[in-house]
């Protein structure tokens, strides 16, 4: 598993890799709770981007937020490596403790578990592209060539595009929740 992931990544570093899984996912959640994907837009696929923005669009219409209070990472474990077809995509799985209910916008306790952390379990499947860039090469945009900043949104604010992450790092381009 790991020796052909090193093979066209070796400079792979499983620790760093399952820190940055940890952020990317506590990121994921603390937007959730914002009702605002665009913070962590550039580290989703656009499937997985469209899931969680119809959620957060209905939450916005339905005028409830949903909170993750004394949120954690409690484990996170790669369970599989693939390398096929120009991608690297590891499949992590994430054990996750916290509150998970909901409020309306004045605050008020509307459903869920609010007295104890629950804990998860998440399978995320990360991907990006063989051969990517260092993430410090990505200081134009593809689009419109402009200076970009590109750990802010992953967006360019001169022309609007989103910047394709799995060219210079791992993407979520799967999540399942247990």
């Amino acid at each position: 598993m790991k020796e052909e992931l090193l093979k066209v990544d070796p400079n792979f570093d499983e620790s760093m890799f399952l820190s940055k899984a940890d952020h990317i996912f506590i990121m994921l959640l603390d937007a959730i709770m914002e009702r605002d994907l665009s913070s962590v837009r550039h580290y989703l696929s656009d499937e997985i981007f469209e899931r969680y923005n119809t959620l957060v669009q209905n939450y916005l219409k339905e005028k409830k937020i949903r909170l993750f209070d004394e949120m954690n990472v409690k484990s996170t474990q790669i369970r599989n490596i693939k390398v096929e077809n120009g991608l690297i995509t590891i499949e992590v799985n994430l054990t996750s403790r916290y509150m998970d209910y909901y409020v309306d916008e004045d605050g008020n306790y509307l459903f869920g578990t609010n007295d104890h952390r629950i804990e998860k379990e998440n399978h995320i499947t990360f991907t990006k592209k063989v051969g990517a860039k260092e993430l410090g090469s990505a200081r134009r945009c593809p689009s419109c060539g402009n200076t970009l900043d590109i750990n802010h949104t992953g967006v360019c604010p001169y022309c609007n595009s989103t910047i394709d992450m799995s060219d210079y790092d791992y993407i979520i381009t799967g999540l399942e929740v247990y």
